[in-house]
C-alpha cells in the first residue's frame, strides 16, 4: 500500500503555510522515490499543532506536528524508517493520531469526520457512514422525523438553545406551498470557529443535515448564509453541493425518491448583527440587515414571508447525526436538558487552542486547563469568556460549572455557540467592558433608541468611571444603562451587551478604580 500523507487544507493550516508545505513534500517525496503520495484533508481542530502531517499505512495513522518546511526531510526521514518497519525518533512525532490526548478524551460525534480525508470525496463519506441518516429520512414522514429530533432533545446551537424539534414541528404544522431551510453559517463570534471548521472539514455533514430538514417540514429550498470572510468554506461548499447534486443527493428526486431539494451558498454582508435569524432572513432578501419585531416568529413567516427554519452550521450538522444512529443514541450524551454534545472552541490567551467536542456536563475549568494547559503566556488565568462578545467574564469562583444550558443561566453567563476566550492577569477588565459597549455602537442595526444609544452613552460612562469623574453616581448610570438595554433592546445585540459588563463590574471591580475610591 502506497501511504498518504494528509496536509489540512482548512484556513488555519493554510494561514500557518500548510499550501507551501504541501507543494514541497510532494516535491520531496517525489524526488526520494518514496511510496508515499500527498492528500490534502480537513483539519482535526488541534491548531496548535498545525500545519499538522498524517501518515497513513495499511497498519496504522501516525502524526508529526506543527511542520514547517526545514522539517521536510526530517520528518520524510522518519516516514521512512515507519514504512521499513523502524521505531521512529523525531521531535515532532506525535504518535498514532487516535491516540493523541487532545483527541482521545473527546466524544466526537458532529466531528467524528473532520480531517479524515479530503472533505469532498464522495466516495470516502459513504464509506464513514455519510448519507445514511439522509436514506433513513427518505422512508419516513415528515412528523417521523421531526419527532427523531424532538426525542434527542438537540437544542439550537447558535446561542439560544431553543429546542430545534419544536422550531422544526411550527414550520411543519404551518400551511405553505413554500418552505425554506436557511443554515445560519455566519459565525461572527469572538473565539468560534466550529462552523468553519465542519464546512471545510465535513461539507457533506451539513449538507445531509439541511437536505433532512428539507424533507421533515417540506421545504424544496435550502440557502447557506455564509459569513463573507470565509473563501475557503465557500469553494469548498459550492464544490460539495455540485458533487452531491450529479451524485443525486440533492436538488430533483433526490436518492429516487420522488422529493426535491435545492441548495444554494450566498455571502453575507460582513455584518455582526445578520447573525441574528430575523436580520439574516432581511439580507438573504437583498435588504438592510435589520431586526424583524417577532411576532411573526420566522417559522412561521421568515424568508419572503414563507415558513422557514433558520438553525446554524452545528444544529444541521447534529440533524444528520441523529437520524444516521438513532435519536436515543444522541440523547444518552449530556445531562438535564443539554443533550448531545456540545463543540467547544478555545482561544484566546491559551496554550493549545482548538476544537473540542464534549458531551454537555463538562465544566470550564477541566476544559480551560486539560485540553488548554494552560495560558499562551505561562502567566495565571484571570478571567474566561463564553459566548463571544455578549458573553459574561468568569471569574474562578465560576469555573467549575457545568457546561449546560441551566447551569449557565443561574449565574447569569451563556454557552452560546461555543466560544471560549481566555485572559491571563495581565488584562484590563475595564477595557474589556467597554469594548463590550463599543463592539454595540459599531455593529447595532440602528434600529431599536436602547441598543443604538445605549451603547454609545455607555462607553461615554465607562470612560468617566475610570477616570474618576463622579465615579459613583456614573456607577449608578451605567446599572440602569444596562437595565434599559437589557429589558428594552429589539435583539440580544442590545438585550446582552450588559452581561460582560455586569459580571466586569460584579467580579473585577478594581479595574474600574472602585477599590482605591472605597480606600479614600
Amino acid at each position: 500500500m502506497t501511504a498518504q500523507v494528509f496536509i489540512p487544507k482548512d484556513t488555519t493550516a493554510v494561514a500557518l503555510g500548510a499550501d507551501g508545505l504541501a507543494l514541497k513534500m510532494a516535491q520531496n517525496i517525489e524526488s526520494r522515490s518514496l511510496d508515499a503520495e500527498v492528500q490534502r484533508n480537513g483539519s482535526r481542530g488541534m491548531f496548535w499543532l498545525e500545519p499538522m502531517v498524517e501518515v497513513k499505512t495499511e497498519s496504522s495513522r501516525i502524526a508529526f506536528g506543527p511542520v514547517n518546511a526545514s522539517d521536510i526531510e526530517s520528518v520524510l526521514d522518519a516516514i521512512d524508517d515507519h514504512l521499513a518497519g523502524k521505531s521512529i525518533d523525531h521531535s515532532l512525532y506525535l504518535g498514532e493520531v487516535e491516540k493523541i490526548d487532545y483527541l482521545a478524551k473527546q466524544q466526537r460525534l458532529t466531528f467524528k469526520r473532520a480531517g479524515v480525508g479530503d472533505p469532498i470525496c464522495l466516495s470516502q463519506y459513504q464509506g464513514l457512514s455519510g448519507f445514511k441518516g439522509l436514506a433513513k429520512a427518505i422512508s419516513m414522514t415528515g412528523q417521523e422525523i421531526v419527532d427523531e429530533i424532538k426525542n434527542s432533545g438537540l437544542r439550537g446551537r447558535g446561542g439560544a438553545a431553543f429546542p430545534a424539534g419544536i422550531k422544526w414541528q411550527t414550520v411543519l404544522d404551518t400551511p405553505g406551498e413554500q418552505k425554506y431551510i436557511v443554515c445560519n453559517a455566519d459565525e461572527g463570534d469572538s473565539g468560534t470557529f466550529a462552523d468553519r471548521l465542519l464546512m471545510e472539514s465535513d461539507p457533506y455533514q451539513l449538507i445531509e443535515g439541511m437536505t433532512i430538514a428539507g424533507l421533515a417540514v417540506g421545504a424544496n429550498q435550502g440557502y447557506i448564509y455564509l459569513r463573507s470572510e470565509y473563501p475557503f468554506a465557500h469553494k469548498i461548499l459550492n464544490d460539495a453541493i455540485k458533487r452531491a447534486t450529479e451524485a443525486g443527493f440533492l436538488g430533483s428526486n433526490i436518492c429516487e425518491s420522488g422529493k426535491d431539494f435545492f441548495l444554494e451558498v450566498r455571502l453575507g454582508a460582513g455584518a455582526y448583527i445578520c447573525g441574528e435569524e430575523t436580520s439574516l432572513l432581511e439580507s438573504l432578501e437583498g435588504k438592510r440587515g435589520m431586526v424583524r419585531a417577532k411576532p411573526p416568529l420566522p417559522a412561521i413567516e421568515g424568508l419572503f414571508g414563507k415558513p422557514t427554519v433558520v438553525n446554524n452550521v452545528l444544529t444541521l450538522g447534529a440533524a444528520a447525526t441523529i437520524l444516521e444512529q438513532g435519536s436515543d443514541s444522541y440523547k444518552d450524551f449530556g445531562m438535564g436538558r443539554s443533550r448531545g454534545t456540545l463543540a467547544v472552541q478555545l482561544a484566546g490567551n491559551v496554550k493549545q487552542g482548538g476544537l473540542i467536542e464534549l458531551a454537555f456536563g463538562t465544566t470550564l475549568r477541566e476544559v480551560v486547563e486539560g485540553f488548554g494547559c494552560g495560558t499562551h503566556s505561562g502567566r495565571p488565568v484571570r478571567a474566561i469568556q463564553m459566548g463571544g462578545p455578549l458573553g459574561a467574564f468568569l471569574p474562578e469562583s465560576q469555573w467549575d460549572t457545568p457546561l449546560d444550558y441551566e447551569s449557565f443561566a443561574e449565574i447569569k453567563a451563556m454557552i452560546g455557540h461555543g466560544g471560549i476566550v481566555v485572559f491571563d492577569d495581565t488584562a484590563d477588565m475595564a477595557a474589556q467592558a467597554r469594548f463590550a459597549m463599543e463592539f454595540c455602537v459599531v455593529e447595532s442595526c440602528g434600529k431599536c433608541t436602547p441598543c443604538r444609544i445605549g451603547a454609545t452613552r455607555g462607553v461615554e460612562v465607562i470612560d468617566r468611571i475610570v477616570g474618576d469623574q463622579d465615579r459613583d453616581n456614573n456607577l449608578i448610570l451605567l446599572h440602569e444603562l444596562c437595565d434599559t438595554m437589557e429589558l428594552g433592546s429589539l435583539c440580544a445585540m442590545g438585550g446582552m451587551t450588559p452581561f460582560p459588563v455586569r459580571s466586569a463590574l460584579t467580579y473585577f471591580e478594581e479595574d474600574f478604580g472602585i477599590n482605591s475610591r472605597r480606600d479614600h
